[in-house]
């Protein structure tokens, strides 16, 4: 029964517009703005993704070292920070002729050294990568010879490798090649498989594998005792610059690298492709859905 105005009877005290009771109201596509969470909620979240992403990075990729001597001079001056590729090793790939290298002390190289006393501070930091290691024994130098070379030294130089001499433009003004002395500065050695063979740039400063052939390892440096080869002075910005192999490591005779080692250091590029694909291809799915989600659902029906 319908009331003068046209509305059933049981309308009464509906307002005008709304749905009555027991019909559903109309669907829309919108959706409501999305809250987002406050800045500060989300600041510790970030903070610690940032640190295990540091810390991945220091264990696997990227390490940052200080140098604390004269050692390496010119190539490298003591307090200049670098940047060591800790990740080719875990490829299989071992240190080759002319690279500088950071490896941890062999057989007590550091006796006498001053130790640094990091604050807590600089400790965290160091742990994940942040700042240059501050406690671990480490020593950075310039490979010369790899297992099977053969490394001389007569005089004062050239230094020979192979019976090849080294054209070494890198070695510190002033210095020989070899050094004149009755200490190790004389020598003539047989690198074994799995070892090499390091020498500082600033000859007559540095106390390398001629000054430790006492140790249990004659000098030798195993190569499992490697961190991993410096790639870059990061700091400070002004000496900033890679740290490349000398040509004249690469004359014929010596040897230099193997098409296996040479493939082995494309490795890391594949790997870093691989690993972000499919994070980009997640992102474009769940932008799409996103999408899709508001612009609302699609009317369907027959023609």
């Amino acid at each position: 029964m319908n009331s003068g105005d046209g509305r059933a009877d049981g309308d009464e005290g509906t307002p005008e517009g709304e749905p009555r009771a027991g019909t559903a109201a109309p669907v829309t596509g919108t959706r409501g703005p999305r809250q987002s969470r406050s800045f500060w909620k989300e600041l510790p979240i970030l903070v610690g993704i940032a640190l295990v992403l540091a810390l991945l990075i220091k264990t696997f990729l990227v390490q940052a070292f200080s140098i604390p001597s004269d050692s390496m001079q010119n190539t490298l001056q003591q307090g200049d920070r670098v940047l060591v590729d800790k990740l080719t090793p875990w490829f299989g790939s071992e240190p080759e002729r002319g690279e500088v290298v950071v490896f941890h002390d062999p057989d007590n190289w550091l006796a006498g050294e001053p130790t640094p006393t990091p604050n807590p501070v600089q400790k965290v930091l160091s742990w994940i990568g942040l700042m240059p290691s501050a406690e671990e024994k480490d020593l950075i130098k310039r490979v010369i010879g790899v297992g099977g070379d053969t490394v001389e030294c007569k005089n004062s130089g050239p230094l020979k490798v192979n019976g090849k001499p080294l054209d070494e433009p890198y070695v510190y003004p002033g210095n020989t090649p070899c050094s004149v002395d009755d200490q190790g500065g004389q020598f003539t050695v047989k690198v074994p498989k799995g070892y090499i063979w390091v020498m500082g740039d600033h000859r007559q400063n540095s106390r390398d594998s001629r000054y430790n052939q006492s140790d249990k390892n004659h000098g030798m440096v195993p190569v499992d005792k490697v961190v991993g080869r410096a790639i870059v002075k990061a700091w400070p910005i002004n000496r900033w610059g890679t740290l490349p192999v000398p040509d004249t490591f690469d004359q014929p005779g010596l040897d230099r690298q193997s098409s296996a080692a040479a493939s082995l250091t494309a490795a890391p590029q594949g790997l870093a492709a691989a690993a972000v694909l499919p994070v980009a291809l997640w992102r474009r799915r769940r932008n799409e859905s996103e999408a899709a989600g508001a612009r609302g659902p699609v009317a369907t029906g027959e023609l």
